[in-house]
């Protein structure tokens, strides 16, 4: 892996990007944040208190952009986070994250030439529906703290209501939840291929909120493949 001694970043090159592009972008940083955040491998309170505020200050500019995309503040909180969720200061004390959305939406990516961001957007929500209950403590937190769920219900309710936040945020900022919205319909022989295609490349499994397996990887394409 080859990573700059230093690296100016300057939001004003940012200006001019088209709002898709943009929101793309924004979601694929929240989503490296995302991916290190939902583990079973141990946490600390001070990454989790990072994570949570990247992601909070993320999903707030990122709205603001989509509709001022020439806020100069707005773009450089954003690419700041784009900085810290990258060098993997929100992994820190943890197992070294989940990385399975990220794993399987490059198959979709690879079969379908869509763009990276939109399709963990549209992978995301299946994926958090179908692992929650084996990482539930992680996904009352996020919806706590990061989606100002209300305490009110189980936990499963609670969890449940910050996956249903997180999609009508992605669709607040005009990104696809599910494989229509993202423009493609793959065929039950393209599903299995992709998680084919994914169970060979992470070496049978991957996951840390939940191990993931061939059978679930297809699990997982199919729920995206279906409108909610």
């Amino acid at each position: 892996m080859a990573r700059p001694k230093f690296a100016i970043m300057n939001p004003e090159l940012t200006l001019n990007l088209p709002d898709f592009q943009t929101e793309c972008g924004a979601t694929d940083i929240m989503m490296h944040t995302m991916e290190r955040y939902f583990t079973n491998g141990g946490n600390m309170e001070l990454t989790d208190a990072i994570a949570e505020g990247l992601l909070r200050t993320v999903k707030e500019n990122a709205l603001l952009l989509h509709h001022d995309p020439q806020n100069y503040d707005a773009r450089a909180e954003v690419m700041w986070a784009g900085s810290l969720s990258h060098n993997n200061l929100t992994g820190c004390g943890n197992d070294g994250g989940d990385f399975a959305t990220h794993m399987l939406e490059h198959e979709v990516s690879g079969m379908f030439n869509v763009t990276h961001g939109a399709g963990l957007a549209a992978i995301w929500p299946s994926w958090a529906r179908y692992v929650y209950k084996d990482d539930l403590t992680r996904f009352v937190k996020f919806a706590k703290n990061v989606m100002k769920v209300q305490e009110q219900g189980t936990d499963e309710e609670i969890a449940l209501a910050g996956i249903d936040k997180m999609v009508e945020f992605y669709h607040s900022i005009g990104m696809p939840t599910n494989f229509a919205e993202l423009g493609i319909h793959p065929s039950e022989t393209q599903i299995r291929e992709m998680a084919q295609s994914c169970s060979n490349t992470t070496g049978g499994h991957k996951g840390s909120a939940k191990v993931l397996y061939y059978d679930d990887m297809v699990q997982i394409f199919k729920m995206a493949n279906q409108e909610i």
